[in-house]
């Protein structure tokens, strides 16, 4: 039998676990997939979000299980992010380190960029902007997975403090002392993907660095091109159930 593999998956901003629903039968038997609810966004939308609390949540979920099984820790977008600061805080801890849409410096333009849409946001308030949400997922989505992330909700609330976190903390020197495998993916026309290579570089701990592009897919790709997805992060997997070199 396969050896058993851990993978916690952790959801981008305003979204919620129910993102990853495809993944479990995507990613096959003998994968306990986990997907925890970040604070202000799913299950958690009452906790107001704050960087600590985030990554106590991400603890949990990586140290919630058997001790003995080995733990890939995945992330997209504020996921991500939130992922490799995790990973920079227990660079040994982990099995494999994924992060989906999260590998532009979040600093200077990029910056600038997600500060106003988080204004825009402000501004439209929380009906038209879930409106808005509501439009693209049903355009994007099958009608069931549409449903699921729609009656999981989205999280307005915690956007301010979470970009804040990420804009003043996360760099891609985070990754420098990480050991485990690191892969990187993102989507062709992905905002987010623009320091792919620095990102790269940076984790020169890492057992290997791997780049994947979704052809076609924007900065949601995880949700439009789950299969493309899930056969990125089986590289992970396997190289979890691989034994490390002495």
């Amino acid at each position: 039998m396969p050896r058993p593999v851990r993978v916690v998956l952790l959801h981008g901003s305003q979204l919620s676990g129910a993102q990853w629903a495809r993944y479990e039968a995507l990613l096959g038997p003998d994968v306990d997939v986990v997907v925890p609810d970040l604070p202000a966004h799913g299950s958690r939308r009452g906790e107001p979000f704050t960087w600590e609390a985030a990554l106590a949540v991400v603890g949990e979920a990586v140290e919630g299980g058997d001790p003995s099984v080995p733990v890939v820790l995945v992330g997209h977008s504020l996921g991500g992010y939130l992922a490799m600061a995790w990973a920079s805080e227990h660079p040994t801890r982990l099995a494999g380190l994924g992060l989906l849409g999260a590998t532009a410096v979040p600093a200077g333009p990029g910056a600038a960029l997600y500060r106003g849409i988080a204004r825009l946001e402000g501004r439209l308030g929380v009906d038209r902007m879930s409106r808005a949400l509501d439009r693209q997922f049903d355009t994007l989505l099958p009608d069931e997975l549409a449903a699921l992330i729609k009656e999981a909700g989205y999280g307005f609330d915690g956007i301010p403090a979470a970009w804040d976190g990420v804009m003043t903390r996360c760099r891609p020197s985070m990754l420098a002392a990480v050991t485990c495998p690191v892969l990187l993916v993102a989507g062709q026309f992905d905002q987010l993907r623009v320091d792919a290579r620095r990102f790269a570089r940076a984790a020169r701990s890492a057992r290997w660095v791997r780049s994947v592009t979704v052809h076609h897919g924007l900065h949601v790709f995880p949700l439009t091109h789950p299969h493309d997805t899930a056969a990125a992060l089986w590289e992970l997997v396997t190289a979890a159930r691989e034994p490390a070199s002495p």
